[in-house]
């Protein structure tokens, strides 16, 4: 009986350290893909901004969001309010990855519901331009946000992952979760997007 309840609990110590280890070796990747893709935004002359008509005439929704990662077109003022990057931008996906922070926080004490919204505003949105073609633009119609777990200023980077589940001429849909190193969920989406033609360049 003792062996046993001993080699149980060894059993789980090992394991709980190795989770823990893997969770590390994630959070180490994540802050490394994080840093490499600032790195290349600025080496590409990539500042806070707003893309004109002219500036991305003739791409596609993804070739848009590669050139953002590259530094090639300027991002969005709210990445740097809202403390958050552009990680990924593939074919219906997009990943983007913040921390929260004390400037974060509602009057409750813990971080606002707007920060989870915006991050997975972004990252539904963004899967959801990867699909668009040229010519074609579109605007968030519904988001509905659910926040599963509270984070705080000691959370550390968190990932909102958005994928696309529909995209039509009129039309687009998509979901979003947020989660941690740890594979812990903290807030999950899904959204209704306009899609439209684009403004002409000027």
């Amino acid at each position: 009986m003792f062996a046993m309840s001993t080699n149980t609990a060894t059993t789980g110590t090992s394991v709980q350290s190795h989770t823990d280890e893997n969770v590390r070796e994630k959070l180490d990747r994540w802050m490394r893909e994080l840093e490499s893709a600032r790195a290349t935004m600025i080496a590409g002359g990539g500042k806070p901004g707003l893309a004109s008509p002219a500036m991305v005439a003739g791409k596609t929704g993804l070739e848009i969001m590669q050139a953002m990662l590259r530094g090639e077109l300027p991002y969005p003022h709210i990445a740097e309010t809202l403390d958050f990057s552009l990680i990924e931008a593939s074919a219906g996906k997009a990943v983007f990855q913040g921390t929260p922070q004390l400037k974060h926080y509602n009057p409750l004490g813990s971080v606002h519901g707007g920060w989870y919204a915006t991050l997975l505003d972004s990252a539904v949105g963004c899967a959801v331009h990867t699909m668009l073609p040229a010519g074609r633009a579109y605007t968030t119609a519904e988001l509905s946000v659910n926040i599963v777990r509270a984070a705080s200023h000691k959370t550390g980077p968190l990932r909102a992952i958005g994928t696309v589940l529909h995209c039509g001429r009129q039309l687009a849909t998509a979901e979003g979760r947020i989660v941690g190193a740890d594979g812990k969920l903290y807030a999950h989406a899904t959204t209704t997007c306009l899609v439209f033609e684009a403004p002409a360049a000027a």
